[in-house]
């Protein structure tokens, strides 16, 4: 019988002296050449990961992630500042747990809410952070979401939205940032027993508990419950960084009842240190209690941050400053017709005087804006000849008087 001299082609053993040799075109490989192999393989990977993780970690530190905010969101210090902290810990937790962990220090996330009236800028915080960085980032809406069984959709759809993000990329998307917006929208709607179930409030915030704090869920890729058929993807979710916005409207009177009761026995110098205009800057947890959110959700977002209600001042600088701002927009709408706008100072003032007057926030601005030029828009682009068009005070106040909207009575 002849002798087997095959031997492997990395560590040079024969056959003899191995479990498995595995042949190929041109070699041979034992099985603890494969073993080795698959581990540097494996090393290699996570220490890319890690160097893409530290790399987005040196080019974003928490002032700079502010910076950036600023070119796109007008004032809002507080809340940008405690967003680029906890993007910023994000990073930095990813980091830390993609080492070995010599001691019994384990990081909990520190998930956010954010309360703030209607065009105040939480969903722009949200979509402009979403330009910053380089892990998976997506917007869930939670007035759509019901208990299980119920028309809607369950709270796992969330993270079908996170791994599309991630491109079914499933580690990509377990270090990822959901905004979930109207979070106020699902809060209990009374303490009342009733005979119709609370389908859309209480039951979802307890169906949410379970993907803030961190666990396995299976989710369906393709989302909904249109595809019963499709296969369940397990994402952990220990390593999601969950931002919450809300309007909450109707919690500046909680917060005003709460301020009243304690202001009992204080100086009138001190109660005249309370900011009427701005009740959201005493928001504390227990006044979302009171509003409708459990306890429970609440002890999941350790971080409680406000939007201030935008003034005219504000508003004006909106309208121009950002990077993307509103007339800057338009400018280029023109633009891309061969067409230069501007407009009068006066108009802009008068913009930002009718939002006020709507009580829209930032939205009303958009909306004042199309009122105005949107005759112009029709027109001037069929007209060859117009090479430039000037808005004018009186331009404005007529356009906007002839539209549905001067029409609407504010409360």
């Amino acid at each position: 019988m002849a002798k087997d001299d095959t031997t492997c082609s990395f560590c040079g053993r024969p056959r003899s002296q191995v479990n498995m040799l595995i042949a190929g075109i041109s070699g041979h490989i034992c099985d603890s050449c494969i073993g080795q192999a698959q581990s540097i393989v494996k090393e290699e990977l996570q220490e890319k990961s890690k160097l893409n993780i530290e790399h987005s970690l040196s080019l974003l530190k928490p002032a700079e992630i502010k910076s950036k905010l600023d070119e796109f969101v007008i004032g809002q210090d507080d809340a940008k500042k405690v967003l680029s902290v906890g993007v910023y810990n994000h990073y930095k937790r990813l980091v830390y747990h993609k080492d070995e962990i010599k001691d019994d220090v384990d990081i909990e996330k520190s998930n956010v809410i954010l309360v703030g009236r209607t065009g105040t800028g939480k969903t722009l915080l949200a979509k402009t952070i979403a330009k910053l960085l380089n892990v998976p980032f997506c917007i869930a809406d939670a007035t759509v979401l019901t208990e299980a069984g119920y028309v809607g959709e369950d709270v796992e759809s969330i993270l079908s939205r996170l791994l599309q993000a991630a491109d079914y990329d499933v580690e990509f998307a377990e270090r990822g940032i959901v905004f979930i917006d109207e979070i106020d929208k699902i809060a209990r709607k009374s303490d009342n027993p009733s005979i119709t179930r609370d389908v859309s409030g209480e039951g979802v915030q307890q169906a949410l508990l379970k993907l803030l704090e961190g666990a396995e869920v299976n989710v369906p890729p393709q989302g909904g419950r249109k595809h019963p058929e499709q296969k369940m993807i397990q994402i952990k979710t220990k390593n999601i960084l969950f931002i919450c916005g809300g309007a909450f409207d109707g919690v500046e009177k909680i917060i005003g009842r709460r301020i009243n009761r304690q202001a009992i026995g204080f100086s009138s110098a001190e109660l005249e240190r309370v900011d009427d205009d701005n009740l959201l800057k005493y928001i504390i947890p227990t006044d979302l209690k009171d509003f409708g959110l459990i306890p429970e959700l609440i002890g999941r977002f350790p971080v409680l941050t406000y939007l201030n209600p935008l003034d005219e001042k504000s508003l004006r600088r909106i309208l121009t400053e950002p990077k993307n701002s509103l007339i800057k927009q338009y400018v280029k709408l023109f633009e891309l017709d061969g067409i230069e706008l501007s407009f009068d100072g006066k108009v802009l003032d008068f913009i930002v005087e009718k939002a006020m007057e709507f009580k829209l926030g930032a939205r009303g601005l958009r909306s004042i804006c199309e009122a105005i030029l949107n005759d112009a828009m029709f027109n001037v682009p069929s007209q060859e000849d117009v090479k430039e068009f000037k808005v004018t005070l009186s331009y404005a106040k007529e356009q906007f008087s002839r539209s549905k909207i001067a029409n609407l009575k504010v409360a």
